[in-house]
Order: structure tokens, then C-alpha cells, then sequence
């Protein structure tokens, strides 16, 4: 399931067949790391079967599922360890090491650490849109979505992609919306729910978490009036899923609401990977459809988008001015 999503834009002329992914992938198959090998990276099949296909096909979209272990060794037991030699190396022979020497002796100690470091491991799931273009990761971090495109641009020719972009910015989206004077202003199929981060744009950098609170009132709409920005909104769409917008268009805490799972008819007991997978990906799309329709639509390359979208005169006047709010130091808002 889906719990982050990052969506990119696939760019023009990369038509794969299911085939064509499989092969592509069959060489970077998941390894757990060695004794002395710090990250593993690979594929595994999505379905948990194993020597089961690495792409599977599931009511048209594809999915995939790439594995990244690591071994991380304490910096300060590294440097201890390092100083111990270094201060034998002194006594036995009456000379510093240089900084190279110094460097080599860190290495050294670091790869007789790693076989006794414990292995971390984290799970990206991919799915690959191509009737829309899209490919969308179930990633929490841009740090983990760029490890999983260059995995995917290392072995996927002709594969290009770029983060999606809106006319309207999120940031300014959700702006409009906590300053709303009543939720008919909200977009179609979204509603805001009771969860937000609004951070000041001044040096302070000040920030103020609300949760489970009512947004649509004037407390909120004084933090905001004062030039504090929503960073994090939550919304629902459609009553069916809830998740956090992010300033980046990040969707986090993805979750599908009570009865929307029942949806599947699949009993629990038996394998739910395709019916999840199904109802997961068939719910995500249309509410991807609909954010970038209220984010005023996706941005052609080379245009610049709005930091304020379509309001009436006077929400115009009042998200201008918030938005410059903080940019006298030079910095833009956001």
C-alpha cells in the first residue's frame, strides 16, 4: 500500500513492455550487504514471492519494489578506534601521521567495524503509470526517492522524468484555503481536515502545529494573517482518502478511510497483494487528478507558475500581501 506518494512526469517516448521492465531490472536484484560492504541496493518482487517476477501487472499499472540496506558504524567509535592507532603509531615510532595517513587508518578501522554493524532495511514501492505518465513512489524523503530514480535511471534507457509541477503552488493553495471565510471556498472532492504546520517566512523562523483542531476559524487565520505559511495541510478526498499535502506536493500519512478497503471484496485470509494493489492505484490516481486540478492545473516546461491561485478581489489582495510577508531580507517567501 501507499502510505507516501512523490509523483514525476515520464517524459516523452519511453514506451516499455512488461517485459522489457522485467529484463531491465533482472540484473540489480536485491543483495543483502557483505561483511564489509556499508549499502546494498536491488530489486525484489513486489508480490513477496520469491523468484516471483520483479514487475508485476496489476489491473494495468505496474509495480515494483526496490530494497536499500546499510550498515552504519558510529562516527565517534570510528574516530576512537582511529585515535588508538594513531597514538600507537606515535609511541612505536616517534612521528604524527599525516592527514592521507590519518584518513587510510579511519578506512581501515571503519571496514573491520562494518562485519559486526547491524543491517538496516527500508522498501520503496514503484509504480509505474503509463496511460498517464506518471510514476509514483511510496517514498517519505527526497534523499530515498533519489536513490530509487537512480536506481530506476540505471537500467530503464530512455527513461527520463521530472517532478510534477502545478500553476498554483501547494504553499499557496493552502494559504487560500485556511484563510476561506467558509468551506464552499474549498476545492471540489477536497476538504480540509484538522491537522496543519504553518511557519513564520522571518529569521525567527517560528512555527505552530495545529492537531486535531478545528482550522477553519480565526485563530488559524491570524497566524496566517500575521506570515505564517502552511508547510503541511491535511485533507480528505472525495470521503474516502485522508493524507498530509506537503509545500513540495509530497503526500504523506496516506490513509483510506473507513469502508474504502472493504471495497475489494477479497477475503483476508487469502493473497490481498492484487486487490490492494488494485484499489490502492485506482483511489490514487483520480485524487492525483483532482489536487493538480485545484493546484490550477500541471505546468508546461519552461513556464512559471503563480504564487497565488484564481481567488475573489479580496483573498487576492490579503494572499498578496501574506505572501510577500518576510521577503524584505531578499529571500523569497517560499
Amino acid at each position: 500500500m501507499f502510505k507516501n506518494v512523490m509523483v514525476y512526469r515520464i517524459g516523452e517516448g519511453f514506451a516499455p513492455t512488461l517485459a522489457d521492465v522485467q529484463a531491465a531490472l533482472e540484473p540489480i536484484q536485491f543483495v543483502e550487504c557483505g561483511a564489509s560492504q556499508e549499502k546494498s541496493i536491488g530489486w525484489v518482487p513486489p508480490r513477496g514471492e520469491a523468484h516471483g517476477p520483479l514487475v508485476e501487472s496489476v489491473a494495468g499499472q505496474w509495480i515494483m519494489k526496490l530494497i536499500i540496506e546499510s550498515k552504519a558504524v558510529p562516527g565517534n567509535v570510528v574516530r576512537r578506534k582511529a585515535d588508538e592507532r594513531i597514538a600507537e603509531i606515535e609511541a612505536a615510532t616517534g612521528r604524527k601521521p599525516g592527514k592521507k595517513e590519518k584518513r587510510d587508518l579511519m578506512d581501515e578501522v571503519l571496514l573491520t567495524l562494518l562485519p559486526q554493524a547491524f543491517a538496516r532495511q527500508s522498501s520503496v514501492l514503484v509504480w509505474m503509470d503509463l496511460d498517464n505518465r506518471r510514476l509514483v513512489l511510496n517514498a517519505g524523503s527526497q534523499g530515498k526517492a533519489d536513490e530509487v530514480m537512480s536506481a530506476l535511471m540505471n537500467v530503464m534507457g530512455g527513461l527520463s522524468v521530472s517532478l510534477i509541477q502545478t500553476v498554483t503552488s501547494p504553499q499557496a493553495a493552502m494559504t487560500q484555503w485556511l484563510l476561506a471565510p467558509t468551506p464552499d471556498e474549498w476545492p471540489a472532492d477536497l476538504t480540509v481536515e484538522r491537522e496543519t504546520v504553518l511557519k513564520s517566512t522571518g529569521e525567527d523562523a517560528a512555527s505552530v502545529r495545529f492537531t486535531r483542531h478545528h482550522l477553519a476559524n480565526d485563530d488559524v487565520r491570524k497566524h496566517v494573517l500575521e506570515g505564517k505559511l502552511p508547510t503541511q495541510l491535511a485533507l480528505s478526498w472525495d470521503g474516502r482518502v485522508a493524507f498530509v499535502l506537503t509545500e513540495t506536493l509530497q503526500l504523506k500519512k496516506v490513509q483510506y478511510l473507513d469502508g474504502v478497503m472493504d471495497e475489494s471484496g477479497t477475503d483476508k485470509k487469502e493473497d490481498r497483494f492484487d486487490a490492494d494493489m488494485a484499489l490502492s492505484t485506482g483511489l490514487l490516481a483520480p485524487l492525483i487528478d483532482s489536487l493538480i486540478e485545484a493546484l490550477g492545473g500541471e505546468m508546461e516546461l519552461g513556464a512559471a507558475g503563480t504564487d497565488a491561485p484564481t481567488a475573489n478581489p479580496v483573498q487576492k489582495t490579503v494572499i498578496s500581501t501574506v505572501l510577500a510577508g518576510g521577503a524584505d531580507d531578499g529571500d523569497p517567501p517560499f
